[in-house]
């Protein structure tokens, strides 16, 4: 390998990613285990974690995982150091675990709320600072932050989401404040709208065979006309892991089609001919 693509190699890296045992966490321990990161990887309950295992292993990939709650610090603290001992010290921090309600704001209770905010803002502080001391010590470490368009734009239902994802951006550009004088780089991804399985009931065609609505506002924002794929997201994670974004530090970079820089089109303009179905992911 040359010295130029070997910035981008994480061979002997500890990489871990947090909820990582199906979806985009997956896709991106994936693709750092393909540039040879050794992979971690939580999930809140067993049966996910086996799950994840599985499918792993499915990939020819000797993956770590454990059962860890992201919102409990004891917990984490104690993964950590599990980590440590049988894997090695980790270099590369995924915060991908999060959750979602979609609950109009007026009929959303506070524990509802709180449940959001502590999974995707608290989480990924109480992991960070877990990471963050054994980083400052070797003098380098990568933490990327899962963020998403609604870190930028509000949308009726997800006030709790908006907000954590909100805070996340900054809380990404705060740890590069504090941080970066011990060569320690956070960054953050933002996904947009991303087939997959999970996605999938909001692209199912109608009876007649027209497009469902949704799926047609998304293309008619989209500059690309199309749903992004997990492939999409892992050049970029395994950039922002690697040696070649060493001086990149603070940034949220939008993987979206173009949905934030473009104002849209008229949902009725788009020819529902030219999109064909489209083969599913099985992450």
């Amino acid at each position: 390998m040359s010295d130029f693509l070997q910035k981008f190699a994480l061979t002997g890296k500890v990489a871990w990613v947090t909820g990582a045992s199906y979806g985009l966490g997956l896709a991106y321990a994936e693709a750092f285990a393909a540039v040879g990161a050794k992979i971690v990887f939580n999930d809140i309950k067993q049966e996910l974690v086996d799950r994840g295992l599985a499918e792993y292993k499915k990939k020819g990939i000797d993956a770590y995982g454990k059962v860890c709650d992201v919102t409990n610090e004891d917990d984490v603290k104690a993964f950590v150091a599990d980590v440590e001992k049988n894997v090695g010290p980790i270099d590369i921090l995924v915060n991908n675990a999060g959750i979602i309600k979609r609950i109009p704001m007026t009929e959303m209770s506070v524990k509802e709320w709180d449940q959001v905010i502590n999974v995707d803002l608290t989480g990924p502080f109480i992991c960070s600072k877990a990471v963050l001391q054994g980083m400052i010590e070797r003098r380098h470490g990568k933490i990327i932050n899962a963020c998403s368009m609604m870190s930028e734009l509000g949308r009726e239902t997800v006030s709790a989401y908006a907000a954590a994802k909100g805070g996340l951006k900054m809380l990404t550009r705060n740890i590069c404040s504090e941080y970066g004088q011990y060569n320690i780089q956070c960054n953050a991804i933002g996904p947009g709208y991303i087939a997959t399985p999970q996605t999938a009931p909001l692209r199912k065609r109608d009876e007649d065979g027209s497009m469902a609505p949704f799926d047609r506002f998304i293309r008619s924002k989209t500059p690309a006309q199309r749903w992004g794929h997990t492939e999409d997201l892992q050049g970029l994670a395994v950039f922002l892991a690697s040696e070649a974004s060493d001086f990149i530090n603070g940034q949220v970079i939008y993987i979206d089609g173009g949905i934030l820089a473009y104002l849209g089109q008229d949902p009725s303009n788009l020819d529902e001919s030219k999109f064909a179905a489209e083969e599913e992911e099985e992450i």
